[in-house]
């Protein structure tokens, strides 16, 4: 597909509780971090794949809590210490932190009641912990997953996204695209950029047969279902 090369008008994402999309799949994850700060412990394990609102619900909790927001693969020998004495900390990819100061930094906020959130793309057991007692105290974290997203979880998603883009969509199209991604909030955002990208490259609309173009441009996008009707 061949165009006008665009600008690279990337948006930055919202992260506002008013621009969650609640479903099924990450209900639970949402109660409880709306249950904060009557959380029975002061801390919470969330997992869900890459894209699932991870780090949508852990800017919420952030929000609420007044929480400092750290990457877990930053994390130092002096890592601990100084995030210890936060009063309320959000740790994003927590299977990427280096188990020893993971296995501090845990212990610090048990000792001084302070609140820590950690996200993760799978629930501790998967991670290859090799310290016994890090894997303990993390399999008796209160935890929450986020489960893939149904079709229409997907379509609801793909119109939020679009909205953001200011870009009017057909809900057949809507529909046509839902059927036919990988359910996965991050296929759907990366769709969503490329069909933008794509249709202002040719100055077409977001139709039915454009979007079927890219998607068989695309095979990366498909869930391999039968795109022939």
């Amino acid at each position: 597909m061949t165009g006008q090369l665009p600008l690279d008008l990337r948006l930055s994402p919202r992260y506002g509780e008013e621009d969650f999309l609640e479903n099924a799949c990450n209900a639970q994850a949402l109660a409880l971090v709306r249950l904060w700060p009557n959380w029975p412990r002061n801390m919470l394990l969330l997992s869900g794949p890459k894209g699932s609102g991870k780090s949508h619900l852990g800017a919420i909790w952030a929000a609420r809590a007044q929480a400092r927001i750290f990457q877990a693969g930053a994390m130092d020998a002096a890592s601990p210490p100084a995030l210890g004495a936060e009063q309320a900390l959000l740790l994003e990819d927590a299977e990427q932190a280096p188990e020893k100061e993971l296995f501090h930094l845990i212990n610090l906020f048990t000792e001084t009641g302070g609140a820590l959130m950690l996200t993760a793309a799978r629930p501790p057991d998967f991670w290859g912990v090799r310290t016994p007692d890090l894997l303990s105290r993390l399999r008796r974290m209160p935890q929450a997953e986020i489960a893939a997203p149904d079709e229409n979880f997907v379509a609801a998603i793909l119109i939020k996204l679009f909205d953001d883009r200011q870009i009017r969509v057909e809900e057949t199209t809507i529909a046509y695209l839902a059927a036919r991604i990988e359910r996965s909030l991050a296929a759907c955002a990366q769709l969503v950029e490329a069909l933008d990208r794509e249709a202002l490259a040719q100055g077409r609309p977001v139709t039915r047969a454009f979007a079927g173009a890219v998607l068989r441009a695309n095979p990366r996008f498909g869930c391999g279902e039968d795109d022939s009707d």
